[in-house]
């Protein structure tokens, strides 16, 4: 699989990532070995986890399996810190929270750093510098290499990034921002990609499938028995992406892959792979055979008819203060 720069930075990453979101939850050990060495075989190399993933049971099973089935320094291992299970305050970036959860998240990964540290979400409630001063701790004594941000709309992300570049040599560049992006979700292209692409950091897509959605499997209106949507914790994350609007673009990606022969899975991940912008997309598999569908991606490029017949029936509608108004 081909690499990466992670943004402006010299960390590379396999441009398909592993996601481990159900891992210690619905995904059990053995599930995650078999996924973990089919990615590694692959090429890959980014293995994207957080503190709260199955309430610290994700961190876990990749600790105890990185070193066992696949060499540490030839996975690049990505955590998060700040979410906390407090219904009054879902997000905590004080220092001493980040830094704690940092320690405890080293502790269940088995390793004494982690390549990429990210902050998981914007905490209103903590001066940013002071979140931000985390971020540079944790970097200066080596408990992470390269730093980014989950969840930051385009002026916090165009904020932390700037105070970060405005004093170069003491304080960490943000190398990636972790955002939702898919055929599905086209958000970020109001502000947080033009706020990345400026600044130099890179984007990790989460859900690049649409929750699952882009794959097609809900196309008769009714959640396969094994899916998402027909999970009790997971139905409600997807059930907002079945709508009439999202059902017009899933027929748009089956009749694209019909055409060239492959599956709506390969096409909806190849074109946000390949969005300007975007690093790696993170990929969250359930089963080696799911893996494997994704990761063969990577031999895939999509026609420029194509993708800008994508483009056309998923374009997000961008007005005031996008729109140019000069003409008016």
């Amino acid at each position: 699989m081909d690499l990466r720069h992670l943004g402006r930075t010299g960390l590379r990453v396999s441009r398909l990532g592993l996601g481990t979101l159900t891992w210690g939850r619905d995904t059990g050990e053995q599930d995650a070995a078999e996924l973990l060495k089919v990615f590694w075989a692959a090429g890959g190399t980014l293995v994207d986890t957080a503190d709260v993933y199955g309430d610290g049971g994700a961190e876990y099973l990749l600790g105890r399996l990185v070193g066992d089935l696949v060499p540490r320094a030839e996975v690049v291992i990505a955590t998060k810190a700040g979410s906390v299970p407090d219904p009054d305050r879902r997000f905590d970036g004080s220092r001493g929270h980040l830094l704690a959860a940092l320690d405890a998240s080293l502790t269940r990964l088995n390793t004494d750093y982690v390549d990429l540290w990210q902050v998981h979400a914007f905490d209103p409630a903590t001066p940013l510098d002071e979140t931000l001063q985390a971020v540079d701790i944790a970097v200066a004594s080596g408990r992470a290499r390269y730093a980014g941000v989950s969840n930051f709309c385009g002026w916090q992300l165009a904020k932390a990034a700037t105070w970060q570049l405005a004093s170069p040599g003491t304080r960490t560049r943000l190398a990636s921002t972790q955002m939702e992006y898919s055929l599905l979700q086209r958000g970020v292209e109001r502000e947080v990609l033009p706020a990345a692409s400026d600044l130099g950091i890179g984007l990790l897509p989460s859900s690049p499938l649409g929750r699952g959605v882009l794959t097609g499997k809900y196309r008769q209106g009714t959640a396969p028995p094994e899916s998402r949507g027909a999970s009790e914790g997971l139905a409600a994350f997807v059930a907002p992406y079945l709508d009439e609007t999202a059902s017009r673009i899933v027929d748009a990606v089956t009749i694209a892959a019909d055409g060239l022969a492959v599956t709506p899975l390969q096409v909806a991940l190849a074109w946000v792979r390949d969005r300007p912008g975007v690093a790696a997309p993170i990929v969250g598999a359930r089963t080696a055979r799911q893996l494997g569908q994704a990761l063969s991606v990577e031999d895939l490029s999509l026609p420029d008819e194509i993708c800008r017949a994508l483009d056309d029936v998923s374009a997000p509608v961008h007005r005031y203060p996008d729109h140019d108004w000069s003409a008016l």
